[in-house]
């Protein structure tokens, strides 16, 4: 088996296991024996430090639970934090058939919330956030969170918008990617409707969108602020590609004219 217990004591280890516990009427278990205590630390109880019978015990816990088993020991974290049982419980829930790419950081996998999900939608001509909350059944300030946005006018700056889950049927034998979108400033598991995320255009470094939107970016802030193109440019230059930011130190920088010149 590869287990770091012998196949002969694994019986054994188990009927210890299942002889020094009894259910009380609350429903906890308790041991027989004061004295004995089921710990990771106790060698009278080498299966809760065996790695193969871990994991067939992690394997069938939910992702909070992981989580808390990980903080236990070193042995415990080793085999909490492998891939394939963080993924099996992100997935269980809501019973996707894969989830593709890695999160920045484990601690994404220790909420698989529905709002953990998003849908990607990319914005065609017409497209605005009321016909789009009407279309997924959702609110529109559902959709202005979620994506980081101000007022309804940031859609015209973006290629694409996150959009919330409200039907979580959809997921079922689902495909999701992992992406930190640039716009939205939020690592999600990403589900495509239609067709497939286009290579590079959401990765994990995600601070820059394509050159085609960053020109759609820089000519939604030179109407915004009524500049010409390079102004716009040096703008979104200095906030390194924060649309937000660019906006911020373009109005820090008028309001300092207006004071050091008044009419």
């Amino acid at each position: 088996m590869g287990c770091c217990c012998n196949e002969d004591d694994e019986d054994d280890i188990l009927k210890t296991l299942i002889s020094t516990t009894t259910t009380t009427l609350a429903g906890t278990l308790t041991l027989e024996s004061a004295s004995a205590v089921i710990s990771p630390m106790n060698s009278n109880f080498s299966a809760l430090v065996c790695r193969d019978i871990l994991r067939a015990i992690f394997e069938r816990l939910d992702a909070r639970d992981l989580a808390r088993s990980a903080c236990v020991c070193r042995t415990w974290h080793a085999v909490a934090s492998d891939r394939d049982i963080l993924v099996g419980a992100f997935k269980a829930p809501w019973k996707l058939r894969e989830v593709v790419g890695s999160p920045t950081s484990t601690s994404f996998w220790r909420d698989n919330g529905l709002g953990r999900f998003a849908i990607s939608h990319k914005l065609l001509r017409g497209d605005s956030l009321a016909s789009l909350a009407v279309k997924y059944s959702v609110q529109v300030m559902d959709i202005k969170r979620l994506n980081n946005m101000m007022s309804d006018h940031g859609i015209y700056s973006r290629e694409r918008l996150l959009i919330p889950i409200s039907k979580p049927e959809l997921l079922i034998n689902g495909t999701c990617y992992i992406e930190l979108d640039p716009c939205a400033k939020r690592e999600v598991a990403v589900l495509y409707l239609e067709g497939s995320p286009v290579p590079g255009l959401y990765s994990l470094s995600g601070r820059t969108a394509t050159n085609r939107g960053k020109r759609r970016v820089i000519d939604s802030m030179r109407r915004s602020m009524q500049v010409d193109e390079s102004t716009a440019e040096y703008y979104w230059e200095v906030s390194n590609g924060d649309a937000r930011a660019a906006f911020s130190e373009f109005s820090e920088d008028l309001r300092w004219e207006r004071q050091a010149n008044p009419l």
